[in-house]
């Protein structure tokens, strides 16, 4: 079985500022439950230390360019026994809050050379440099924070494999050339061919060009990266790799995430009590200020507010949607424009629409198991995992037919509601009017008690686990570690 080193930027409940936070703390324990030789590397972030408990030092390491020994603390990730390691180096981690951004929401000015730290404490770890008596066979790196790691890793002989994932394209580390000779990399590195893109430094480049295989979070998207339209001027390079490109959907943290033990919600449920998710509408109405009005139909929205997630769609449509009967709660945090535009909205239809900016996950789960539908009308998406969420609670997802929501949400059109493998309402264009058109399927359907419980029901079977997932990557792994 290959020795794995798991590395990124987030894992929760340590660290999370969206699903790859979930993902990463919850593949590698399916992994480990496979009996995979398995250790996450994280940077040691204070809130990330705070919450993880007893931690001893196990190692220090001596990084390029770096005057101090940088330690490695170990413990393990809240809840399982999963060894887990930090990159302990205060200078560039040892901050509160957001890992990326600064109090005013803008990227920490030296994210660069914090990550560029990491990625060379990665490599150390790799090559057996740490004085530690375990090393990897492979080393599996996450979104452009990681991108330097299968680079600096291809300059070394006798190396661990690497597999690189990308959970969002759009994010890619971009830095000007300064930052390149500022951080004293090869200068081999500096080409089209390798980290140079347009004239910048592109870190997520690292991973895309040097790792020796690559994946993304859905089979869908996996396709669509290879496109000008998602390919963020990346296409052609994953074209040139795609016989090395796999898309692996994402699964669900079934105990995280699992509407009969889930602690913040009012009431427990679970397809055979599917009538115990009423009080839970009660206490989610109650929780926003909106009318306890149980046959109201009632449309949850959780994540990031940025085009991305077609939050703008929804802000066009709203005028539509307060027209119908519904009430529609909406929780998340981003560009100011739109917090301000939807404040704005919730001022204008009181007792309609209630806005809460900012992440809280107790209500995030309360708005899964309280709302009847959930709005995922993303332009882009590739995995998404709220639509994988609501589907488990019995809430209807609304998406629209794009990476991972094309690959796991099945339309509720008359054959597939015949056929009874329908969960949710798909629509194809980032369009308005195709998103109100898909809130209107919705409402018409929820009339059907006998069409809309097959509906739930349908979706709450459904197997999100990452138990199929995790198989998936563990046959990779022991297919790289055979042929590098």
């Amino acid at each position: 079985m290959p020795k794995i080193l798991f590395v990124a930027s987030e894992a929760h409940p340590l660290i999370k500022t969206g699903g790859l936070g979930d993902i990463v703390g919850s593949l590698p324990v399916a992994l480990a439950s496979l009996k995979t030789d398995i250790r996450l590397l994280l940077p040691a972030y204070r809130d990330a230390v705070a919450r993880a408990g007893k931690l001893l030092p196990v190692a220090e390491l001596h990084v390029s360019g770096i005057p101090e020994p940088v330690r490695l603390l170990e413990g393990r990730l809240p809840g399982t026994q999963l060894i887990t390691w930090f990159v302990d180096y205060p200078p560039a981690f040892g901050r509160a809050g957001n890992p990326y951004l600064d109090p005013h929401g803008l990227p920490w000015i030296d994210n660069a050379s914090r990550f560029a730290l990491f990625a060379r404490a990665t490599v150390l770890l790799a090559r057996g440099r740490a004085g530690l008596s375990w090393q990897p066979d492979l080393v599996h790196c996450h979104d452009w924070q990681t991108g330097l790691v299968p680079a600096l890793l291809a300059q070394e002989k006798n190396r661990p494999a690497s597999i690189f994932t990308i959970h969002n394209l759009s994010y890619q580390g971009l830095f000007p050339y300064r930052t390149f000779t500022e951080l004293d990399l090869p200068a081999s590195l500096w080409s089209f061919e390798a980290l140079e893109f347009h004239g910048q430094l592109s870190f997520i480049k690292g991973g895309l060009v040097f790792a020796d295989w690559l994946t993304t979070v859905s089979p869908t998207y996996a396709s669509e990266i290879q496109t000008p339209e998602f390919g963020s001027g990346l296409d052609g390079l994953l074209r040139h790799r795609s016989d090395r490109l796999t898309g692996i959907l994402n699964g669900i943290d079934g105990k995280v995430w699992n509407p009969a033990h889930d602690p913040f919600l009012f009431r427990r449920y679970s397809a055979r009590r599917p009538q115990d998710k009423h009080p839970n509408k009660s206490m989610l109405q109650r929780e926003f200020g909106l009318p306890a009005q149980p046959e109201t139909p009632l449309i949850g929205m959780v994540g990031r507010l940025v085009q991305q997630k077609g939050i703008d769609l929804v802000i066009e449509t709203l005028p539509g949607i307060m027209h119908r009967p519904v009430q529609l709660v909406v929780l998340g945090t981003g560009d100011n424009g739109y917090e301000e535009a939807l404040r704005a909205q919730a001022q204008r239809y009181p007792g309609r629409l209630a806005v809460r900016i900012g992440y809280d996950e107790r209500l995030a789960h309360l708005i899964e198991a309280g709302a009847d539908m959930f709005l995922m009308p993303s332009r882009f998406e590739p995995c998404g995992l709220n639509q994988l969420y609501s589907m488990r609670y019995g809430t209807i997802p609304i998406v629209r037919r794009v990476g991972g929501l094309a690959d796991t949400v099945i339309d509720a059109t008359e054959e597939n509601l015949k056929k009874g493998n329908a969960t949710g309402i798909v629509f194809e264009e980032a369009r308005a009017s195709q998103l109100m058109d898909a809130v209107d399927r919705a409402l018409v359907l929820q009339k059907n008690p006998d069409h809309w419980q097959k509906l739930m029901l349908t979706g709450m079977r459904e197997d999100f686990s990452w138990h199929r997932r995790a198989a998936q990557y563990l046959r990779r792994y022991r297919h790289l570690t055979q042929s590098i």
